[in-house]
């Protein structure tokens, strides 16, 4: 298996997965699963960013410069991005805000790869987008950038191991290569023991797991979120943002897109457009923890002190 030029810690622990790992002193907590401690076990196999590396200025992962995309819609010219720049570095969770009609999903269509801006420059992982054919572009959909989606996209009839290997059957792996690796990603977010199950099967959160790990699958450099919450409850919400911050802390750039304030608070970085500008860019200084809101939320509730009613005889 040839690596990639930018492998993500994810992808060399698939290629190591069958070394014996070293726990770190890592245990489960009570709470959690079977397929969380394996994640738990993934995030302590060997990763070679932690080897000493020649001194060298790291690529951004997205570099935009001055990116303006204009619609025409008849005799009407919508200018949906205007003048955009931006850039991400490798390992960062960035949060992207903005009402309807900002150009915040124009943003990410052109992050994506989906549509070609205007003008201006897009470089990926130190590659001028701009001038990619084709082909390229696609292999870059398929191998460099992972998407989840508001919808979760899953093909009904497809069990989860079927819809997690679908990527890997267009980037032309073996049926073998494809079970194994869509078999642990699926472990990665926990849902190693529900592999033959089939959407209709699942939770709406277990089935955005699933669609994390098809993202994943093909050990991505970026991670593009795009209201991954916004058909899920509270509770569940939270455990969706606790893995995209457990993968993040395992050196995943992710670029989440939301219009609640809640879910961007447990990003590291928040930008805001508004009429096609980036109007602001700041980081969080005290980012949420959704694992610590998740074990807090399982801890017992706290009984109240009882209060004894004696009735006074007359």
């Amino acid at each position: 298996m040839t690596d990639h030029p930018f492998d993500l810690p994810y992808e060399r622990a698939q290629a190591v997965h069958d070394e014996p790992a070293s726990h770190n002193g890592a245990t489960a907590t009570p709470h959690e699963t079977d397929d969380m401690q394996d994640m738990r076990d993934m995030a302590a196999m060997p990763d070679a960013a932690s080897q000493p590396q020649p001194a060298a200025l790291p690529l951004p992962v997205i570099m935009v410069r001055n990116l303006a995309k204009t619609y025409q819609l008849g005799e009407t010219r919508v200018r949906a991005l205007r003048g955009v720049s931006l850039r991400v570095e490798r390992g960062e969770f960035v949060a992207v805000m903005g009402p309807s009609g900002s150009g915040k999903s124009t943003f990410m269509n052109l992050l994506g790869c989906l549509d070609t801006p205007t003008s201006g420059e897009y470089d990926l992982m130190g590659v001028p987008v701009g001038r990619m054919t084709p082909d390229q572009l696609a292999d870059v959909r398929n191998r460099r950038i992972g998407f989840v989606f508001q919808g979760f996209n899953l093909l009904s009839r497809a069990t989860a191991l079927g819809n997690v290997s679908m990527p890997l059957l267009y980037a032309g792996f073996s049926k073998e290569e494809q079970e194994r690796r869509a078999r642990r990603a699926l472990q990665l977010v926990g849902l190693g023991k529900r592999l033959h199950h089939k959407p209709t099967q699942l939770s709406g959160g277990q089935q955005q797991r699933v669609a994390i790990a098809r993202a994943l699958v093909n050990g991505p450099n970026l991670l593009l979120a795009d209201e991954p919450t916004g058909n899920l409850d509270s509770r569940t919400s939270v455990e969706i943002m606790a893995l995209l911050q457990a993968l993040n802390a395992r050196g995943l750039t992710i670029v989440l897109v939301t219009h609640e304030a809640d879910i961007a608070a447990y990003a590291h970085r928040q930008v805001a457009f508004r009429d096609g500008r980036l109007v602001r860019d700041e980081p969080v200084l005290a980012p949420r923890s959704a694992r610590d809101e998740m074990e807090e939320s399982l801890r017992p509730a706290t009984q109240p002190n009882e209060v004894h009613i004696r009735e006074e005889l007359p």
